[in-house]
């Protein structure tokens, strides 16, 4: 395909998930329509995509219509390229640029590539950072890989990784945590993947499981495990006993396997309060995925001020059933991928006015500037425990 060509397909995909196609679903229609289409015209027509997902609202505002080819020509101009070359109508081109299809400037929310609610709270949440964080939103965010070190260390988990064609670097957000830098496409097929030594995690998720008060012999939960990053990241920190819970047991149906791969221990569980209690109780909690949505651009755009209260509502009930499930000198952890201070420091301190008898022990925040998701962690213990700093 030419690179004009990619970018009909692009548009293609794009009208589709502009009417409510998953953008996954849309990208696996066109190219089982599309056979023609090689491994490098795939991967380049799903870049595009994200791309356009990812800066809907400014490319929309550049190319002069919420549409695929209003994307996508926002795209070509955002890039500094003269669409003219690309929009010829010849072969598989788009039509040329017409009059109407002229650039205007975006407005602020459309900078940010926001929706106009949302700028009020993420305003708030991150005060002079927010246009920074949003330019960083707008690109694809990094590679990360998780070494586990119950099996292998950072430095021969890289030379591994680099005799297979994948290059990466240690990243400075956790110790585990590497940064691929060459060969992303070759991980989940390389021989370091499939013997447990590596895993695919975001370097501020690690982060998060790198500040848990994780010790030896601890009894610990995972209370939203969902696919079990998080629990195989506790255990390559730790020798402790693992459970794994999720409201929705499907979510789990991968996490035996990889526990297997990773030569960790993890029992599910479906009635968590039956083990209990335990030393620490992690809910990484359902959120509005502000934090990721370089990853999942197509979540920003759904999220709706209705949605968002729902979840909230659910987060202030996972928190409230935590304290049964927590041992008398044991730890509750939340966390959240979202950069909204009302899925975070505001839950945290709504749950402490409707429970006494906790506090702080510490409490982290993580944003794209530093390279990662944004994920927000606060962990809490009694108050008569003697707590230290994790």
């Amino acid at each position: 395909m030419t690179p004009a060509a990619r970018l009909s397909a692009a548009i293609e995909v794009l009208d589709a998930v502009l009417t409510g196609v998953p953008v996954e679903q849309a990208l696996t229609g066109w190219g089982r329509a599309s056979r023609f289409a090689g491994s490098g015209d795939r991967h380049a027509v799903r870049d595009l995509v994200f791309d356009a997902l990812r800066c809907r609202r400014s490319y929309a505002a550049l190319g002069g219509s919420l549409t695929g080819r209003g994307l996508i020509l926002g795209g070509v101009r955002a890039g500094g390229q003269d669409p003219a070359v690309f929009f010829t109508g010849e072969g598989h081109a788009p039509r040329p640029v017409e009059t109407d299809e002229a650039a205007r400037p975006p407005t602020k929310a459309e900078a940010y590539d926001l929706p106009d609610w949302l700028v009020p709270a993420m305003e708030s949440s991150l005060g002079d950072d927010l246009l920074a964080i949003s330019q960083k939103m707008q690109r694809r965010a990094p590679v990360f890989l998780r070494v586990n070190r119950a099996k292998t260390t950072v430095a021969a988990a890289l030379r591994g990784l680099d005799a297979q064609g994948i290059l990466a670097k240690s990243h400075p957000l956790c110790e585990t945590a590497l940064e691929v830098t060459e060969g992303a496409r070759k991980v989940q097929s390389s021989q370091a993947f499939a013997d447990g030594l590596v895993e695919l995690q975001d370097a501020a998720s690690q982060a998060v499981v790198a500040a848990l008060p994780l010790f030896d012999g601890m009894r610990v939960l995972d209370l939203c495990a969902g696919g079990g990053g998080k629990t195989l990241a506790m255990a390559g920190q730790a020798r402790v006993r693992l459970w794994a819970h999720d409201v929705n047991a499907a979510r789990m149906r991968d996490l035996p396997a990889r526990a297997e791969r990773a030569g960790a221990s993890v029992t599910l569980t479906y009635t968590p309060e039956g083990t209990g209690p335990y030393d620490l109780v992690l809910a990484d909690a359902p959120c509005s995925g502000s934090g990721s949505w370089r990853r999942d651009p197509q979540g920003k755009w759904a999220l709706t001020p209705q949605r968002l209260g729902e979840i909230m509502e659910l987060q202030a009930s996972i928190l409230d059933k935590m304290p049964g499930l927590v041992a008398a000198n044991g730890y509750l952890a939340y966390a959240t991928c979202s950069l909204l201070e009302q899925e975070n420091s505001a839950q945290i301190d709504a749950f402490l006015a409707r429970n006494r008898g906790w506090h702080r022990v510490t409490e982290k925040h993580w944003t794209p500037l530093q390279d990662g998701d944004g994920f927000f962690l606060s962990v809490l213990t009694r108050d008569h425990q003697e707590s230290t700093q994790p």
